[in-house]
């Protein structure tokens, strides 16, 4: 089991601004523990769907299922890869992290789910097992916080059997980037302005304690996130990196202009408040958006969609 370093000094907090790895181990170790809260994560049907569908919407599924040995890279609390395994997707999972606390949090979600995953502390420029280990490797929202992203592909490819597929999803574009965080921003200042009117305070507003958290969490956010995307230039860095095959899927457009805005009306009000109503209606309306976006793909070009996936495969 990973040790954990959720406690940072503010001589840490202030080198990680002159040292990127050293802001991504405190960063990812502070948000370990209210990860899965922050981005609504679940380990039930509605993310098992969301995984495969993000897994099927990029491969295709050309292999034949489950993939026996599984890497996920940047796994965080275990969304993509456990709601892969859970979906019969993946076998045997091992799950890496520059953070000591999301591979702990991950393997104790593992373990609660009631199967035991294989954690190491990793680095996905320098990745620790031996070359032609796995069948898969798998990453979600992982390398547009990864300083060398096409080291990172060699690597995945050096550690993959021939003929085996890395398959990363949920990265961010460069104008999808532009436009959610904008919206986001915009949702924030907007919240915790009108959460604070004396006839909402006591029951919607988060004490400023915990909006103060939330600011120093968005001030290192900008330090870790490195890169966003355009599909065609992350299609020939895989290809550079010497994978066939390759392959990248867009995925939300209208789907974002709703998503933002409500993860971040969620994080800037009380835990507890919305309940299941919200939450229904937030899925439900994101699943409906996401069949628009669908039909929009074939006029809208793919770079002003918000998500980028992709998928590549190790020459025989």
């Amino acid at each position: 089991m990973a040790e954990t370093n959720a406690a940072a000094t503010a001589e840490q907090v202030a080198a990680a601004y002159e040292d990127n790895k050293l802001a991504q181990v405190l960063y990812h170790d502070w948000e370990a523990r209210s990860y899965d809260d922050k981005w609504s994560i679940s380990f039930d049907r509605r993310c098992m769907d969301y995984a495969r569908e993000r897994f099927e919407a990029i491969t295709g599924l050309p292999d034949p299922l489950p993939y026996g040995t599984a890497l996920e890279l940047g796994a965080g609390t275990g969304f993509f890869s456990l709601n892969l395994k859970q979906a019969g997707v993946l076998d045997q999972v091992h799950v890496t992290d520059l953070s000591p606390g999301m591979v702990e949090a991950a393997q104790a979600n593992a373990d609660r789910l009631g199967f035991r995953v294989q954690g190491r502390v990793a680095d996905a420029e320098r990745i620790p097992y031996d070359d032609n280990t796995f069948d898969v490797v798998v990453g979600h929202a992982v390398i547009h916080h990864i300083p060398d992203v096409e080291a990172a592909f060699r690597e995945m490819l050096r550690v993959l059997k021939p003929g085996g597929r890395f398959v990363v999803a949920g990265e961010p574009t460069r104008i999808g980037d532009w436009y959610a965080r904008r919206l986001g921003r915009i949702t924030w200042a907007a919240a915790t302005r009108i959460t604070h009117l004396p006839t909402l305070r006591e029951r919607w507003a988060k004490e400023q304690e915990q909006l103060d958290e939330s600011s120093r969490a968005a001030a290192l956010e900008a330090v870790v996130d490195l890169h966003t995307f355009d599909p065609d230039e992350l299609a020939r860095m895989a290809l550079r990196a010497g994978a066939v095959d390759v392959r990248t899927k867009t995925e939300e457009l209208t789907a974002a202009f709703l998503g933002w805005p409500v993860r971040t009306f969620e994080a800037a009000v009380k835990p507890g408040v919305l309940g299941w109503g919200w939450a229904r209606f937030a899925f439900g309306s994101w699943q409906r958006l996401s069949a628009v976006d669908r039909a929009l793909s074939r006029v809208v070009p793919s770079r002003f969609y918000y998500n980028v996936g992709i998928t590549g495969v190790k020459p025989s």
